[in-house]
């Protein structure tokens, strides 16, 4: 693990967390997922495969990454489980970036 040098405002622990989820949207299937989750969607994870072309399992491993690096939250419903943006600000950080290319 990388010791960085930062201002005293932003502590190391915090500027690790930052990193790992800007890491886990910097890859092109979870970047897609977290579009197609923006304003407010909730979608289980069949839904999420289809509309991606993807596999369940793989489908899940990214949803599972998004989940730990707190990008995405989900909720039980009955059999299903759907995912959610955890905080719509990370769609404000990919529309910013987005801008700049």
């Amino acid at each position: 693990m990388y010791s960085i040098s930062t201002s005293p405002s932003i502590e190391n622990t915090t500027i690790q967390k930052m990193v790992g989820s800007l890491k886990a949207i910097a890859h092109p299937v979870r970047l897609s997922m977290v579009s197609i989750l923006k304003n407010g969607q909730k979608k289980n994870v069949t839904e999420i495969y289809e509309s991606l072309g993807l596999e369940q399992a793989v489908a899940s491993q990214h949803l599972s990454i998004l989940k730990d690096k707190d990008v995405l939250s989900s909720e039980r419903s009955g059999k299903n489980t759907f995912y959610f943006i955890k905080d719509e600000r990370i769609v404000e950080v990919i529309d910013l970036v987005h801008s700049l290319h």
